[in-house]
């Protein structure tokens, strides 16, 4: 019994003690139930003394919505840090009612509430927290952050502006509630803040669905202009992302304007040209067949005219522009047959060209590194092959005009590739970057009708040359002599005595002066110079071509143009770099086309046929010259190297963008 006493007055007198250390009001700390006791609303309107005599009216909180939000199970005070008692008096908590109660932070409590989840190593129980707190981060960055131009103390819009933050809860995806909640934001957006905006929307073809379809999949305010990281509409960042977000529902009409000179310079970075927007509106959007759409038939033209016009440096569009097909598909005929045709010609040319001469080619590998092996690392060219006053000595193969041409020819085409691959593969890594350092579209575009113009003038300087050539030899030039660069019969013989030797069923043909592939490199520029090149000037000039031709001739240029530029790069990077430097008998360069001349043992053994007329008729010793100096040996082999490792870099990015939009 004693003891049972001694232990009931301790725990009486540390009762007292601990009462005595209490703060006064600590007995008196507001639950929910006591707030919304007054602020549920259902007492008519709460109002407190204001300033100069007038009242101000407080918020009520509807019970059953605050029960379920995100924040039901928080305490009123918790928030409201500036209410500390419920004294006898209904509005005691309220020490001065003139002056309002400090704002509530809601972006603070969040953030320290995230830090301190991942403090204690529990985001993953708390995904849903962390995506609040990046999107605190991004309202911090955007529009509605920013102070508001008539009362620079509040910003354009806070976050319970937008959530209310007593009722706030974003249902679960999927679920009848989700889509409610979804067809009320453009109300939540437009009935305080963005009145105009809102009356334009509901008349669009979006707003309709929404409104009276009920369609809750309908583009709403935060679809196009984000959620919380909503920038300003007139910045490129905004120019920028709009069309991926429209992309999100339209994605097949997203992925045919990329296709276009339109998309694929905002692929790239830029916002200058043409975005959805601009085409067909914003908040009015309404359907092609609306006699009020921007992209109506009667209204089309002027909606081009207003980005294509002086004032913006652009030539004015013709009327013939106005078929031009801004989403057209190459892979649906009956919309757009004229693309189809103009994609499945070049498809099947590619693959044509691509089927045979890589065939070819790694025939050719094989034969040559199997006799390769057979040799035992002995030369293919034998050095007792020529008489001895021949030894040392080289014949003419290229005259210097024919080597500058080549040159200037090469150079430009590279130039041509590097300046065109970042259009044509805009999505890839490497793309933006090679634009920023041309200094952007404008000068890439500047740099590439420059090249362009180089090219052409060296083929039609060419053209010149060799009719020139041809009228002062008019009583001896053979059109199918050995001399000529026009096919014939004897091409196709040598052609299947190849495919036989690679096959070790006869032996290597001998070559005239110019082998069958020499002639189908030298053939094939005069196809894509008049491709590349035609499709090329109506792209650049489409005010000219556009008055005398329908629209859909500059999607069709624009297929023709990007294809026919992949294969004379493709073919010229593989198949023309191994016929002349990449085969086991020449690797790794062949050094004649900067050099002029080769051995005359090299020459027998290239153009055997060729030898032996010379020999026979005499004239083989008149086109005998000396061997390069070693300096000009020496300087072509750094150019010839120099060349293959720009053409092997730039096909290795076209490799990279092909595999990568396949």
């Amino acid at each position: 019994m004693r003891i049972a006493r001694s232990v009931l007055w301790a725990l009486l007198v540390f009762l007292a003690t601990v009462q005595l250390t209490l703060p006064a009001n600590a007995g008196t700390i507001l639950d929910n139930t006591t707030c919304l006791n007054c602020h549920d609303g259902k007492k008519g309107k709460l109002e407190v003394s204001g300033t100069e005599g007038k009242t101000r009216a407080l918020r009520s909180v509807g019970s059953d919505k605050f029960g379920q939000s995100v924040h039901a199970n928080m305490l009123c005070v918790a928030c409201h840090t500036d209410i500390a008692d419920n004294a006898e008096k209904g509005n005691a908590h309220i020490k001065d009612t003139t002056l309002a109660l400090k704002k509530v932070d809601c972006a603070t409590c969040h953030q320290e509430l995230w830090e301190q989840t991942v403090k204690r190593g529990r985001a993953e129980e708390r995904p849903r927290l962390g995506v609040v707190a990046k999107n605190i981060e991004a309202y911090k960055k955007s529009f509605h952050a920013r102070p508001n131009s008539d009362d620079k103390t509040k910003p354009n819009a806070a976050c319970d502006n937008c959530h209310d933050t007593h009722s706030f809860n974003v249902p679960q995806k999927d679920s009848p509630l989700r889509n409610q909640w979804r067809l009320g934001i453009p109300t939540v957006c437009g009935a305080s803040c963005h009145t105009d905006q809102l009356e334009a929307y509901q008349g669009s073809v979006h707003g309709q669905e929404n409104s009276k379809g009920l369609l809750a999949q309908a583009a709403v305010c935060s679809d196009c202009h984000t959620a919380h990281g909503i920038s300003n509409t007139s910045g490129d960042v905004f120019k920028l992302t709009v069309t991926a977000n429209c992309g999100s529902c339209h994605a097949e009409k997203l992925a045919t304007y990329k296709d276009t000179f339109h998309g694929r310079i905002s692929s790239l970075g830029y916002a200058y040209t043409a975005k959805c927007f601009d085409c067909h509106g914003s908040h009015q959007i309404l359907r092609v067949n609306d006699p009020k759409s921007k992209v109506s038939k009667d209204n089309r033209m002027a909606t081009c005219r207003a980005c294509h016009n002086a004032k913006k440096g652009l030539p004015d569009v013709p009327a013939g522009f106005a078929s031009f097909q801004p989403h057209g598909n190459a892979h649906d005929f009956d919309k757009y047959p004229q693309i189809w045709i103009a994609w499945q010609i070049m498809v099947q040319l590619l693959v044509g060209t691509f089927a045979f001469f890589w065939l070819h080619t790694a025939l050719w590998f094989y034969r040559e590194y199997k006799e390769r092996r057979q040799r035992a690392g002995q030369p293919h060219i034998k050095p007792d092959s020529v008489p001895e006053r021949m030894k040392g000595k080289h014949i003419q193969r290229f005259s210097r005009t024919w080597r500058i041409a080549h040159l200037l020819f090469a150079l430009s085409l590279m130039v041509l590739t590097l300046t065109g691959m970042p259009l044509f593969y805009p999505d890839v890594a490497w793309a933006p970057a090679i634009m920023r350092t041309l200094g952007g579209p404008h000068s890439a575009g500047i740099i590439h009708r420059v090249a362009a113009v180089i090219f052409a003038g060296v083929f039609f300087w060419h053209l010149i040359y060799m009719m020139i050539g041809i009228a002062r030899n008019w009583k001896t030039f053979k059109i199918f002599g050995p001399e000529s660069m026009i096919p014939n019969l004897q091409d196709g013989k040598d052609m299947l005595a190849m495919f036989k030797w690679f096959f070790g069923q006869g032996p290597r043909p001998k070559f005239e002066r110019w082998t069958y592939w020499e002639k189908f490199d030298y053939w094939a520029p005069f196809w894509g110079v008049t491709i590349i090149g035609v499709s090329g000037l109506v792209m650049w000039l489409p005010g000219f071509f556009g008055a005398f031709l329908p629209g859909w001739i500059f999607n069709v240029a624009a297929i023709f143009h990007g294809e026919e530029a992949f294969l004379a790069v493709v073919f010229l990077f593989t198949v023309h770099f191994f016929n002349n430097h990449f085969r086991p008998d020449k690797f790794p360069l062949e050094v004649v086309m900067f050099t002029g001349t080769f051995s005359v043992e090299e020459f027998k053994h290239d153009h055997a046929a060729e030898y032996q007329r010379l020999v026979d008729s005499g004239e083989l010793e008149k086109r005998l010259v000396n061997a390069p100096s070693a300096g000009k040996l020496a300087a072509s082999r750094v150019l010839g190297f120099t060349l293959i490792t720009v053409g092997l870099t730039l096909l290795t990015m076209v490799a990279i963008g092909f595999f990568k939009g396949t």
